[in-house]
């Protein structure tokens, strides 16, 4: 908990646009699992996308922040609170942003979400690429993993993924993969030349991070 407390402002407070194209026109009612002060879910509610946004978030100071921008906070331990705060079939979609790998068990909890899905609701995913090259790179050259305050080797990540087991994660208990995306570096960066030069070969390595939609096996 000292290590999330320890973390700047503008960590619990990003708009996570990038996930745009995997979003439902619209979704009456919305979960974000780790929602820090609500952003993204504002974001959605002011752009017409969200009906009712709801929150779990584990840091209070977070929380108060959320509680002024949208509808319901929930303060706690998501893994316990998605067994005892919702009914089933609550939501059209559960958004779980940068959240699945600081789970000891992101199995069993991605299992939980499918039941919480209305017919036709998903949940979307992001997960960080531990096979980008600024991980790859100085673990083969250097021996050297070395965690730091945020991005892919956060210190508080348990849990690292790349693309083949993100999307094995987001099949899991019952959901079925609909669409992925890459976030990919912009294309005037260093790692965004090396893609373009390698005519996307280096994709894999150069990817920040995987962007999944999933559905309820049996659901459109």
């Amino acid at each position: 908990m000292n290590d999330y407390a320890a973390k700047p402002a503008f960590y619990f407070d990003n708009v996570r646009s990038e996930i745009a194209p995997l979003l439902p026109l619209h979704a009456a009612r919305v979960l974000d699992v780790g929602c820090g002060a609500g952003a993204t879910l504002q974001w959605l509610k002011q752009g017409g996308r969200c009906g009712v946004g709801v929150g779990i978030e584990m840091m209070e100071s977070a929380a108060a922040i959320a509680r002024g921008r949208i509808d319901e906070v929930h303060v706690g331990d998501a893994t316990l609170l998605v067994d005892t705060a919702f009914a089933p079939q609550s939501f059209d979609l559960v958004l779980c942003l940068d959240v699945l790998e600081h789970l000891v068990d992101p199995w069993a909890f991605v299992a939980k979400l499918c039941p919480l899905l209305r017919p036709g609701g998903r949940v979307i995913a992001s997960l960080p690429n531990v096979r980008h090259l600024r991980v790859v790179l100085p673990l083969l050259l250097a021996g050297r993993w070395r965690y730091e305050a945020s991005g892919i080797l956060d210190r508080t990540h348990l849990r690292f993924f790349t693309r083949e087991s993100a999307l094995e994660l987001m099949s899991t208990g019952g959901l079925r993969v609909q669409q992925w995306q890459r976030r990919l570096p912009p294309l005037n960066s260093k790692a965004g030349l090396l893609n373009a030069a390698t005519f996307g070969l280096a994709s894999d390595l150069v990817t920040m991070s995987y962007l999944v939609a999933a559905t309820a096996s049996g659901i459109a």
